[in-house]
């Protein structure tokens, strides 16, 4: 990024209340067309309104999904979560004498101090036009210490991640709802049919709650 070092920037992150409390109104909302990913334009439509809230700032945000023309990230977002502090990415460095063969690819992955594996991270909003230099960098919590559970937390979520065990590692505040799991375990091409069944059961209860 071509900012200097003291540029302010915020990570944003989607804890599991955000499917009940931001991704479901906003469907019910919007018809949710198109191509793009009705998750990603509810992230897409929060992002617009935090920046209508400053007009005075020059904010660039960058989604997690964005890529340069050569499609490299255009922001490393769990790399992000690290050196802000939000979260510890592991990573196959940090396990002493890791166990797997050298030519296998491990993928590291986040957790978070009270949520475990159970959020998102949704990417950046910077505030090109402030400067910090005073701001403390603070230290990502490490709540996976031992070596051995880091062994199991990488071997989790780069073989079995579809399980979602990997995000239970730890203790949390708040899981995903079960709506919630169902919406991420279902592939992109099929949640057309699943939203609508979503919208069908929030009208349904709506309604139930009026005729109360």
């Amino acid at each position: 990024l071509p900012e200097t070092y003291d540029t302010i920037g915020y990570l944003i992150i989607s804890t599991p209340s955000m499917f009940e409390n931001a991704f479901l109104p906003f469907i019910c909302r919007q018809e949710c067309t198109g191509v793009k990913d009705p998750l990603d334009q509810c992230v897409a439509h929060y992002f617009q309104q935090i920046k209508q809230k400053f007009p005075d700032y020059n904010i660039e945000s960058i989604h997690d999904y964005e890529l340069h023309p050569n499609h490299r990230p255009k922001v490393l977002v769990q790399t992000v979560a690290h050196v802000s502090g939000a979260a510890y990415f592991y990573q196959r460095s940090d396990v002493s004498e890791d166990p797997w063969d050298t030519k296998k690819k491990m993928c590291g992955v986040c957790i978070h101090p009270q949520y475990g594996g159970w959020f998102a991270l949704r990417g950046v909003l910077i505030f090109k036009n402030i400067e910090c230099p005073s701001l403390i960098q603070e230290k990502p919590i490490d709540v996976i210490a031992t070596r051995e559970k880091r062994i199991e937390l990488l071997e989790k979520f780069n073989y079995c991640w579809q399980d979602w065990t990997y995000r239970d590692l730890t203790e949390t505040v708040e899981k995903y709802s079960e709506d919630q799991k169902q919406y991420f375990a279902t592939l992109p091409k099929d949640r057309k049919e699943l939203i609508l069944s979503l919208k069908s059961k929030i009208k349904l209860q709506s309604e139930e709650i009026r005729g109360s």
